[in-house]
């Protein structure tokens, strides 16, 4: 695979690529890392060929990690770059692939063809290539109808229906009522089933977040698709991989050399502050009413964070033919502008409503997905940075809370002042532009927060973004499924 990453790049000195192809003829790109002081923070791999045991052979790596690559290489035929980078965090990764399987290759409501080429539209919403190509293939490879690939105008009315349930879950799922639902399960010949639209509604909404940890990390088409046979990063246009495996040119001079000693204390301060937080907590407990209004200061704040001063992205033909109605996207908060509605996870929550709701109609998926949810949410290793046994739920709630917040999401008893005092304005931008516009997402937004921070510790802020994203425009969707079913 053809990986153009954040990572690495600032990870690792120099890199090293080795191409091998397995049996059935499949290209796998290989990363062989000279490491320097982040040694223990991306795997090594081996060029050894045949059998596959070797060729995914992982050198002071534990073996739960090659066992996970080895399952998804037999499974796929691939091992893809967003599973290279999901395997910082292998406990995550097994409980990703696990529902990634049983969503797409399960027996379930939909066919197979259609649900990559669901796949295909949610991540066209957000113009990532990336995905869009791994599920032409897919869908092309489970007997899917290539005229379909022209352009959703050549697909089935049934799934055309689809495209505005698309636009508002992907940009704003706020606004997604009943209304919606009963049209698409009231439309005659063209109609679908209530556990057909489950299904429909969390292949939207997990290849939205999931085209947003894609951009966040800097994952790139792999090298057998279109627009995969680079390995650069915008800011790295006259430079390529030969370079750097030869040490033609340093990382300093490539990147600029970034004054990590500027940021010394960075990580001290973030715990200084959840300390502070924690005794305040243990003091006194602010009312119910003061708390209702850090919220909506915190929802009102977060619209109003500026996430890029580049120029607006137009999609690419190969892209915008997959979905409609090009000028629809995120809308920024104004007080004479839209207006996003608060729900309150007291009235319809996951755990008390959406779960029981998904199960019963996609038996045993809402168990894969609370899983999943709980894994990214608890996940620690109970360090940051440099430091070892570190208290970081607090950090993680406010990191959840605050992208459900820009969602219009309260939770009564969470205090919202803690966010301005846990993440600053350079993470904030981060969080809103990969939550709400993934594809402006640039480097040098990823290097802007948490620089004393390893690079595992940020795919895991990026894990952590992508499933409260994913949650929260299910709890819309489910919440709209209720009612119309109410």
């Amino acid at each position: 695979n053809n990986v153009r990453l954040f990572i690495p790049f600032a990870a690792v000195q120099p890199v090293l690529c080795t191409c091998i192809m397995n049996t059935a003829g499949l290209f796998i790109l290989v990363f062989c890392h000279r490491i320097n002081r982040h040694s223990a923070e991306f795997p090594r791999f081996t060029s050894s060929l045949f059998p596959l045991s070797q060729i995914l052979q992982v050198s002071k790596l534990n073996e739960r990690i090659q066992s996970i690559f080895e399952d998804a290489f037999a499974v796929l035929g691939r091992l893809d770059n967003i599973s290279l980078v999901m395997g910082f965090h292998p406990q995550y990764l097994e409980s990703f692939l696990k529902t990634l399987h049983y969503l797409l290759q399960m027996d379930g409501p939909l066919s197979l063809h259609c649900r990559h080429y669901i796949g295909i539209m949610a991540a066209a919403r957000h113009q990532c290539t990336y995905l869009v190509n791994l599920h032409v293939n897919d869908f092309l490879h489970v007997g899917g109808d290539p005229k379909w690939l022209n352009g959703l105008e050549e697909a089935p009315q049934k799934l055309r229906a689809l495209g505005e349930l698309n636009k508002i879950l992907a940009h704003r799922p706020w606004l997604l009522t009943k209304e919606h639902i009963e049209h698409l399960l009231k439309a005659e010949e063209h109609s679908w089933s209530l556990a057909e639209l489950i299904h429909v509604v969390v292949l939207l909404t997990l290849y939205h977040s999931l085209a947003s940890f894609t951009f966040g990390c800097g994952i790139n088409p792999d090298i057998n698709t279109d627009g995969g046979h680079t390995f650069r990063v915008p800011s790295l246009s006259g430079y390529c991989v030969c370079d750097i495996a030869n040490g033609n040119s340093t990382l300093e001079e490539m990147f600029g050399n970034q004054q990590v000693s500027e940021f010394s204390g960075e990580v001290e301060v973030l715990m200084e502050k959840m300390k502070q937080l924690q005794e305040c907590h243990d003091e006194e407990e602010a009312s119910q009413e003061e708390m209702a209004t850090r919220f909506e200061r915190e929802k009102t704040e977060s619209m109003l964070v500026v996430t890029s001063e580049d120029e607006e992205c137009v999609p690419s033909r190969d892209v915008s033919r997959h979905f409609e109605d090009l000028s629809y996207g995120y809308k920024n908060f104004s007080r004479r502008g839209e207006h996003v509605p608060t729900l309150r996870v007291l009235d319809y929550s996951w755990e008390d409503h959406g779960f029981s709701l998904v199960n019963r109609l996609y038996p045993d998926f809402g168990q894969l997905l609370d899983e999943k949810f709980q894994i990214a949410y608890n996940l620690t290793y109970n360090t940051m940075a440099t430091h070892q046994g570190v208290d970081t739920s607090m950090l993680r709630r406010a990191i959840w809370n605050y992208i459900h917040c820009m969602f219009g999401i309260r939770y009564d008893d969470y205090d919202y002042g803690e966010i301005n005092q846990l993440l600053d304005r350079s993470f904030k931008v981060y969080i809103k532009t990969m939550v709400r516009t993934p594809e402006k997402i640039t480097k040098r937004m990823y290097d802007s927060f948490w620089r004393q921070f390893q690079h595992s510790e940020k795919v895991h802020v990026n894990l952590l973004l992508m499933e409260a994203r994913m949650q929260a425009e299910l709890l819309y969707a489910l919440r709209a499924i209720t009612r119309y079913m109410t």
